[in-house]
């Protein structure tokens, strides 16, 4: 089966790229989770727009992802929230939240999807987050929540 991936997955392909999987890989699992999209001669323009905006925001080589690590670590992330007395959240902290947090901080534009969080944030205090920028560059960064 020739679908388009609209995600990156791993150890398949990045988003745009055509890829030729079994038939019960793909019904089952890559297009209900909406991962990918069927392949048709139509569907060459979607991948063109696909790859277009992955250029854009996409880190362009080790060298560079090795720039965007020195500018993360040297950033004081904070990101107020609203806390309880004892310092509990109302709710947790996200991905998105702490790619706004770095962005507003004055750091790279950083995709939620390379950000991963070894637990939930559910408390004020200093958090260390990891953010994959290549396949051989991640960056461990602590992150500041504070209550707002």
């Amino acid at each position: 089966m020739k679908l388009i991936l609209t995600q990156e997955v791993d150890g398949l392909g990045a988003a745009g790229d055509i890829v030729d999987v079994k038939d019960g890989y793909g019904r089952n699992y890559l297009l209900p989770n909406g991962v990918a999209i069927a392949w048709t001669k139509g569907a060459e323009k979607q991948i063109t727009q696909i790859k277009r905006a992955r250029e854009a925001r996409e880190i362009r080589g080790l060298e560079h992802a090795n720039e965007v690590k020195q500018q993360i670590e040297a950033l004081d992330i904070k990101l107020p929230v609203r806390a309880g007395e004892q310092g509990k959240l109302f709710g947790s902290v996200t991905v998105a939240d702490i790619a706004g947090a770095i962005r507003s901080a004055g750091g790279p534009l950083v995709e939620k999807r390379s950000i991963t969080l070894s637990k939930p944030i559910k408390t004020v205090g200093s958090h260390k987050v990891s953010i994959r920028l290549h396949p051989e560059v991640a960056v461990s960064a602590a992150v500041d929540v504070v209550p707002a």
